[in-house]
């Protein structure tokens, strides 16, 4: 009853902190100059990660092992992964450029974790025979790190597709203002990087801004899909070493293996046609795009179906 409370207290901070967080965002979208409001944002991000730490550490306790059993837990780790992404570029002492897609994501598929569809799952269980073995922490995490973080390279090449085929590219025009605050998140990412370049000494030609911006989002995505496509062929390999060892064959083929598969497929599309320089850019980023629509249909769309071997995290929609 103690941890239950105390889990229930601690999702409902780290969730709260998180929307408070992206009202700032949009604040700080409209009055570019409140400094101040981003550094409480960046605040709020640690405050929501300790939040979901704690609720990952209370559960594991309670529970006896590692809380990835069902989609809810799973989706409360996949929060923490995109915080841990979040973290990357302050590490390596870089602008964060990812903070417009982790900062949304996290509170999207938290709200989702919190919704009145999951209830059901929100109760720790006793896991079933084939799930208590030592490989689903590493084979689970493996794959849902690996989820984050190819979400996150597919929407940055999803923004370097949008940016490009604008027709027009404006970022001090005031009037054309209005035009930055049609998209959010990629106004955003279009905002900061012009103002960082703004005060180079680099000597400006037309579209030059658009340029060295598709240019960096270019090679976020590929820097983070590479890293997300290495975590996701490590959790496929654990996945077959225990699918071996609790039904006796390392492929079956059921849902989602198969969509895992296609999901490996086409990130490996992706990461070869960055070798040809006619597909580097625009060709590449609509491979990764395609590929954030399959990522959720191979994590949640399945889950939806309760299909095959891997129906431990189904969930059935609220009937009226």
């Amino acid at each position: 009853m103690l941890f239950a409370t105390l889990e229930h207290i601690l999702i409902h901070i780290s969730f709260s902190t998180i929307s408070i967080v992206i009202t700032i965002h949009l604040i700080t979208l409209l009055v570019r100059e409140l400094r101040g409001l981003r550094d409480s944002s960046e605040k709020g991000m640690i405050t929501t990660f300790f939040s979901i730490t704690g609720f990952l550490v209370s559960r594991w306790i309670s529970s006896g092992h590692f809380p990835l059993s069902n989609l809810y837990e799973s989706l409360i780790f996949l929060s923490w992964a995109l915080y841990i992404l979040h973290t990357i570029p302050k590490i390596q002492n870089s602008k964060n450029d990812l903070s417009t897609i982790t900062t949304p994501s996290t509170i999207l598929t938290q709200g989702f974790a919190t919704s009145g569809l999951l209830t059901e799952m929100h109760q720790s269980t006793i896991l079933v025979p084939a799930l208590q073995s030592q490989w689903l922490m590493m084979h689970v995490s493996m794959m849902l790190l690996s989820y984050a973080t190819l979400l996150c390279g597919s929407l940055l090449s999803a923004a370097l597709l949008i940016i490009r085929f604008r027709k027009n590219f404006y970022f001090f025009s005031k009037k054309k203002k209005n035009v930055l605050l049609k998209t959010f998140f990629f106004s955003e990412i279009e905002y900061l990087y012009a103002k960082r370049i703004k005060n180079t000494s680099f000597p400006a030609f037309p579209n030059y801004y658009k340029y060295q911006l598709n240019e960096r989002l270019d090679s976020w995505s590929y820097r983070v899909i590479s890293l997300g496509f290495t975590l996701l062929t490590i959790g496929i390999l654990c996945g077959a070493v225990w699918a071996n060892e609790a039904w006796g064959s390392y492929w079956n083929w059921d849902p989602k293996e198969t969509w895992a598969f296609i999901t490996w497929t086409i990130f490996a599309i992706y990461l070869h046609s960055r070798t040809n320089p006619n597909w580097k850019g625009t060709n590449s980023a609509l491979v990764a795009s395609i590929g954030f629509l399959i990522i959720w249909i191979c994590y949640f769309g399945i889950n939806l179906l309760g299909l095959g071997l891997h129906s431990y995290g189904s969930f059935t929609l609220p009937s009226k």
